[in-house]
């Protein structure tokens, strides 16, 4: 019962142990386009799903589990807007 939920944060983990390895020394742009993509792909379905079914078992309802359908977009979308920052973010130009 709680392994599936263990799985779901160790996912989690491992996406934000990986997006740090990958992110670490690039400059300002990559590092949004990495961390947009990380937090797409890997860490908000396994992380929402299980904040989902730790809540529901919390509450001991299983009606509770649907506040993932709310957990995941948001974290979606702010990955997506991160990736859409490193894509079309200019370089800094300084003057002096």
């Amino acid at each position: 019962m709680y392994t599936v939920i263990i799985v779901g944060y160790a996912i989690a983990l491992v996406g934000v142990f990986l997006a740090l390895l990958f992110s670490e020394g690039k400059s300002k742009r990559t590092k949004y386009k990495i961390w947009g993509t990380a937090l797409m792909i890997p860490i908000s379905p396994a992380l929402s799903f299980a904040l989902g079914r730790h809540y529901a078992i919390i509450e001991q309802n299983g009606w509770a589990a649907l506040i993932m359908f709310y957990i995941f977009p948001i974290i979606f979308i702010s990955g997506l807007i991160m990736l859409l920052v490193g894509i079309f973010k200019k370089e800094g130009t300084e003057t002096a």
